[in-house]
Parts: structure tokens; C-alpha cells; sequence
């Protein structure tokens, strides 16, 4: 996956598809298609519950994260983490492959 990584090599982040994304590794204007690239890659591997870890901050990345997951295709429904994380990450359910 591409971003803007504080000291990644020519931009490029390598993550690994295990259903937990954390966004603080980009650059906020690259986190709506890390994202969308980032879901369809878990669906890809059989992966279908997602952890995405915005931060709290003022909000303004929740709200771009929940803008673009509300009409997502792969995207069957989604909330905001209730354990420890509080409202700083985001859990999403993504559809099974027949479902879309």
C-alpha cells in the first residue's frame, strides 16, 4: 500500500492484511483510498471484520472514514469501537463475497 509514511522509503507503506488498519501511518488526505484499498484486500484474503484506528482528535478523519465506509459496496454495516479505543477506532463488517 502507498502513503505518506514520517520516514517510509520513496512514500511506500508495506502493511500487513490481518484486519486491523491504523491510519496514523499516512497522511490524512491519503486515508479514504488506503482505505478502500485496504478493505478489499481483507476481503480478498477471507478476511470480513475489520479494525480501522483513526484517532480521536477533532474528528475530522472519523467523519472522512464513516463519509466513505456509509456507501462503500464491500461495506455491510460498521460502528464505532466500544472497547478501550472508545470512539478512536472504528469496527467494520464487511459483506461476504456473494453478497455483492
Amino acid at each position: 500500500m502507498t502513503g505518506d509514511p514520517d520516514n517510509g522509503e520513496n512514500g511506500i507503506v508495506r502493511i500487513s492484511i490481518d484486519g486491523i488498519l491504523d491510519l496514523h501511518l499516512f497522511q490524512p488526505r491519503d486515508a479514504a483510498s488506503v482505505v478502500d484499498e485496504y478493505l478489499r484486500a481483507c476481503l480478498e484474503k477471507g478476511i470480513h471484520d475489520v479494525r480501522i484506528i483513526h484517532g480521536k482528535g477533532k474528528g475530522v478523519l472519523r467523519r472522512t472514514i464513516h463519509s466513505l465506509l456509509k456507501d462503500h459496496p464491500l461495506v455491510a454495516g460498521f460502528h464505532l469501537d466500544t472497547g478501550p479505543a472508545g470512539w478512536g477506532a472504528t469496527l467494520v463488517h464487511l459483506k461476504s463475497p456473494s453478497d455483492h
